[in-house]
């Protein structure tokens, strides 16, 4: 497996309780705020101490997070079960705005959705008019395609009918797996399938209840960054910080 990048997670006295506890060179509480700043990316690889890249050098992380953001979006989301329905909405949209793009360009776009788009409040995307799109067309920070901007708005109406219907638009979604994530044994990223048969059912579901760009693909996308899926590779740090 080729290494990501060296960025240091912000869960570390998690991801390494044994070793952040008994390695000597931790009692020293500079170097302790000093891994605090890597993992804010306060500090540059370059100045970190040898101990501090010591730790930074054990971390091992599934091979296609590249940039920052897919780092961050690994480390802290992707696999790991979400239950709120809010958190939910954006990766679906986030998800379905991919669709013929690069996962990075999408995360390095987050910000501007969110801005864009009400800070995703379903309630209030749902009632977006031509005006929204109008503008919402000419905003150069998101992704500028008709067809994924009107699904934005019609998958805001049809996420707050199945709220209605459900309770939760988490309820709806988790019992697709019983409440329980899928945990996937993938050796590389070879192994992890575009779509799966659960996907699709999803997908034909969520087509059936008007939403719009959830194909089986774009589900299986949104499944894995949700925690309804772990596709963590083995040897990666969070699958066995999942798994506990």
């Amino acid at each position: 497996m080729t290494d990501a990048p060296v960025i240091f997670p912000a869960n570390w006295r998690i991801v390494f309780p044994n070793i952040w506890r008994t390695r000597p060179f931790l009692a020293d509480e500079q170097t302790e705020l000093s891994l605090d700043a890597l993992s804010r990316g306060d500090l540059s690889f370059g100045r970190a101490d040898s101990d501090s890249l010591w730790l930074m050098k054990k971390i091992r992380r599934c091979s296609w997070p590249r940039t920052p953001l897919d780092i961050k979006h690994h480390d802290e989301e992707w696999g790991i079960p979400c239950h709120d329905d809010r958190a939910l909405f954006e990766m679906l949209i986030l998800e379905g705005a991919q669709a013929g793009l690069s996962w990075s360009t999408i995360l390095a776009k987050r910000e501007n959705y969110s801005r864009a788009f009400a800070r995703f409040d379903p309630s209030a995307i749902a009632r977006f008019t031509a005006k929204d799109v109008h503008r919402l067309l000419a905003d150069p920070g998101i992704v500028r395609h008709r067809a994924k901007i009107e699904a934005v708005i019609a998958n805001a109406q049809a996420f707050l009918a199945v709220q209605e219907e459900f309770g939760t638009f988490n309820r709806y979604l988790w019992a697709f797996v019983d409440g329980r994530p899928v945990v996937n044994s993938p050796h590389a990223l070879e192994d992890i399938p575009a779509e799966t048969a659960l996907s699709r059912t999803l997908s034909k579901d969520l087509i059936k209840r008007g939403f719009r760009f959830v194909g089986p693909k774009i589900c299986y996308a949104f499944m894995q960054s949700v925690g309804l899926v772990n596709d963590h590779i083995v040897g990666c740090f969070h699958r066995g910080l999942n798994e506990k």
